[in-house]
């Protein structure tokens, strides 16, 4: 396996996996959603900016993870860490982290910070393995107009709709 930063040779694969990846995501909260290829390459689009960072992990000429890092100064945000399930739990996804910590570090920081979802016990149970078990913030919003919300997160003593 080889992990390295995203060519544009890269991109057909890699908006196949960003597109799968949002459709795990929209599943985290019960939610149904088809594979969207034109919304994957507009995310693709966006992530090449200079302010983020990709990698991916490639076995077999296919790309099977990847990584997006954004970076906000000196701070390094792992917005999307991906592996095709198959894949998965053979040792991937830590090595695309290894890159964000590397990235970190290149900064003069010693941690990644990450938008999870309160129910992906996946990534969750994953960084709790790398350490990463400080909770730092909770994005707390409004229900949008027409938004069926069908599931409750506790944190501490307070409820919170998800």
């Amino acid at each position: 396996m080889i992990i390295r930063k995203f060519s544009p040779d890269d991109a057909e694969q890699l908006v196949s996996l960003i597109a799968d990846y949002r459709v795990f995501l929209a599943g985290l909260k019960s939610l149904s959603k088809r594979t969207d290829i034109e919304s994957a390459k507009n995310e693709l689009n966006d992530y090449l900016s200079p302010r983020y960072s990709i990698h991916v992990a490639i076995k077999d000429d296919e790309i099977v993870g990847y990584l997006v890092c954004r970076i906000d100064q000196d701070v390094v945000w792992a917005e999307s860490l991906y592996v095709i399930p198959r894949m998965r739990r053979s040792g991937i996804g830590s090595a695309l982290f290894s890159k964000a910590e590397d990235l970190s570090k290149e900064l003069g920081n010693d941690t990644v910070y990450n938008w999870i979802h309160p129910n992906n016990t996946g990534i969750i149970n994953f960084l709790k393995k790398h350490n990463y078990d400080v909770l730092n913030l909770i994005e707390v919003r409004r229900a949008w107009k027409n938004e069926d919300v069908h599931s409750t997160i506790c944190v501490g003593d307070q409820k919170f709709r998800y």
